[in-house]
């Protein structure tokens, strides 16, 4: 495993100091798949993406502190500033604290906290104290009243950083109640997810539906993947065992489900239709691979080999060149094969920068793990 985490890492970088290389005069663009004309598909930095292009580069100096990597991180990162002040969407939180948020943790830059704590601030605008959810869109109003969706789990990150940061009780409460409403609205019996949960003025469900997912009731794999990263994250800042219960219970649904398939690369749906022959998602399992790595030292050691077993099956998949790509290749992307929105038939089957954000994670959590 050692040398299948370093080359897929000295792949990672190659690919990512290319895409630098590529973009370097594109004014504001940031990468986010491969259009349909098979060439790089950017996007415009206020786009819900924009920060985990940053966030890779941040986490392979992590790996590699070279000047290059953190030349090119810094400038990267600082093509997302102006989003701190963005509350006309929940995703300010993917925005900042994957590449200001990576950013500090690695050199403390002075700087970065205070445009951390702008976009905190940002995203708080868009909590409802009656309803306790912090709202996702702003469109759609003629399908939800007011939709809050698994995603959401993963902007609390932000927030519980900067409550402890900045000593912001506000921050913390308001990333724990949505947590909290979140478990007690959004999960069916078996820990599976809907994907959007929409709620009356008052605080009640409104309906329960999904958008990317292959039917209301189906386990849109990408969903899951948030709702296991969620929820372990949370125990990690509040050490409430409900979370920590619930990060178990998710992983189970999802290590146990029938549908997975043995390499541990989901299905784009768990009950996506035409299983086995359905579309595999890297994002989705590059996600759940970085979770279960960080659940597995939260847990007891049955659990704990359990997940890292399954965790090294799905790098081992991601790492094989059906879906890690050749330097040069796949338009500077580390990763092929992951499944933006079939519904609107939107980057289906291509590369996207999140899966590259979280696969890069993963790799960093094993050789933590691994002590390599």
């Amino acid at each position: 495993m050692k040398e299948i985490i370093q080359h897929a890492l000295e792949t990672a970088t190659a690919q990512s100091i290319g895409m630098a290389k590529r973009l370097k005069n594109q004014g504001k663009q940031l990468p986010y798949t491969i259009g349909p004309d098979g060439e790089l598909e950017t996007a415009e930095v206020r786009r819900w993406v924009s920060g985990f292009y940053p966030g890779v580069l941040w986490y392979l100096y992590e790996n590699n502190p070279t000047g290059e990597l953190r030349k090119y991180a810094e400038e990267y990162t600082a093509r997302c500033e102006d989003l701190k002040y963005t509350t006309t969407n929940h995703d300010v939180g993917f925005m900042i604290f994957c590449s200001f948020g990576n950013g500090y943790r690695l050199t403390k830059n002075p700087e970065y906290p205070g445009v951390i704590e702008t976009a905190c601030k940002s995203l708080c605008t868009r909590f409802n104290d009656v309803i306790g959810c912090t709202r996702s869109w702003d469109w759609g109003r003629e399908k939800w009243n007011y939709p809050v969706i698994i995603d959401n789990m993963m902007k609390l990150e932000m927030l519980l950083w900067a409550g402890e940061q900045f000593d912001n009780e506000r921050f913390t409460e308001i990333a724990i109640r949505h947590a909290d409403t979140t478990l007690k609205n959004h999960f069916r019996e078996d820990a599976s997810c809907y994907h959007v949960v929409s709620y009356q003025d008052d605080g009640s469900v409104e309906k329960k539906t999904t958008w990317q997912g292959c039917n209301d009731e189906s386990a849109w794999a990408r969903g899951q993947s948030w709702a296991v990263c969620g929820y372990t994250m949370m125990y990690r800042f509040t050490k409430n065992r409900d979370y920590l219960d619930h990060a178990v219970r998710v992983a189970e649904f999802i290590t146990n489900h029938p549908n997975l398939p043995a390499d541990g690369v989901p299905y784009w749906d768990f009950d996506a239709p035409g299983i086995p022959d359905a579309l595999r998602d890297a994002s989705a399992g590059a996600t759940i691979c970085s979770a279960l790595l960080e659940l597995s030292g939260y847990v007891d050691s049955s659990f704990a080999e359990k997940y890292t077993q399954l965790a090294e099956r799905q790098l081992k998949t991601l790492c094989s060149p059906e879906y890690l790509a050749e330097p040069g290749t796949n338009t500077n992307f580390i990763l092929k094969h992951s499944v933006g929105c079939v519904s609107e038939n939107e980057a289906v089957d291509v590369p996207l920068i999140y899966a590259d954000y979280y696969f890069a994670e993963a790799l960093l959590r094993y050789k933590k793990i691994k002590g390599f």
